[in-house]
């Protein structure tokens, strides 16, 4: 009996230290649990008061459940109202309108207004490539304007106030150069004429031009070439499968020398040039040129 007393003596000792244990665990995963609910429920915090803590997660880090946290939650709050205030500093001159890649009618009207006051010295492309961003930076450094390159709302309406409604001529002039005479061998029949002096391309029948369009050549590395050709292929959505380029309305004359559109052309000009095609860089007039083409038609490359 004494053993046994000895023996629930030791099992009661024993049981008391698990209870202990079991106990400083709880208070461990308590404070755990409290410092999580007070981030959210304060107690010295009114009852129904759990949105302020809230508000206080974006702060400085701090979980202090204390009151005195309170004054600071404006303070922290007050970022937001700046940051709404600061979106128009960030565009101060309104909805960007178009910009760099754009393309289409309201393009080519921008450009051809911006010709109207000197800031475009070329014909409307109707495509929002560099040339166009360097003119609307000019338009709008002369008008006090941040220099964004991007027509807004109120670069616009300052150009709509300084111009007049550009007429067809001006939307959509034959070229940017003087066409050049044509060489004795477009004077007869169908005949895509191109002369490399004036860098113009003529659309002929029986000599007469019914359209003329910018183009442009191959460097002295890949030259066009010059001489009497005909169309043998076209083709709407050509790919380069040596250079992986595009080649809208391609219409091939000599081996893979070809008349098409150009996006590099319509947006950097005569900075660049081709790989032996020729390149035209308003896609309305190469777009009507390819439908009325046909296979066979003659194409006349001359200096």
């Amino acid at each position: 009996m004494i053993r046994t007393g000895r023996t629930g003596r030791g099992y009661a000792l024993r049981g008391a230290a698990v209870v202990a244990v079991v106990a400083m665990a709880g208070v461990t995963a308590g404070c755990k649990e409290q410092l999580a609910a007070g981030a959210s429920a304060a107690p010295s915090a009114p009852a129904g008061s759990s949105s302020p803590a809230d508000d206080a997660k974006p702060g400085d880090g701090s979980a202090s459940p204390s009151a005195s946290a309170k004054p600071k939650e404006p303070v922290k709050a007050s970022p937001k109202p700046s940051a709404t205030r600061s979106t128009p500093t960030a565009d101060p001159q309104g909805t960007v309108l178009m910009a760099s890649g754009a393309e289409g009618k309201q393009v080519r009207e921008l450009q051809a207004r911006l010709r109207q006051i000197g800031h475009f010295d070329r014909s409307p492309t109707g495509y929002y490539g560099t040339v166009t961003v360097a003119a609307v930076q000019s338009f709008q450094g002369k008008r006090g304007l941040a220099r964004t390159g991007r027509t807004d709302t109120v670069t616009w309406q300052k150009l709509l106030g300084m111009t007049h409604k550009p007429t067809a001529t001006e939307l959509n002039p034959p070229t940017t150069r003087p066409v050049a005479k044509p060489d004795k061998r477009c004077l007869t029949g169908r005949v895509i004429c191109i002369s490399k002096n004036s860098r113009t391309l003529s659309w002929m029948i029986d000599g007469k031009v019914l359209s003329s369009m910018d183009v442009r050549f191959g460097s002295q590395y890949t030259p066009t070439r010059e001489g009497t050709f005909s169309v043998y292929w076209k083709s709407r959505h050509h790919v380069s499968t040596i250079y992986h380029t595009a080649m809208p309305y391609a219409m091939f004359f000599s081996g893979g020398q070809a008349v098409h559109y150009s996006s590099d052309f319509a947006a950097r000009g005569y900075n660049g040039a081709s790989h032996g095609c020729v390149n035209v860089r308003d896609e309305g007039k190469i777009a009507a040129l390819f439908a009325a083409v046909r296979t066979g038609d003659k194409v006349v490359v001359h200096k």
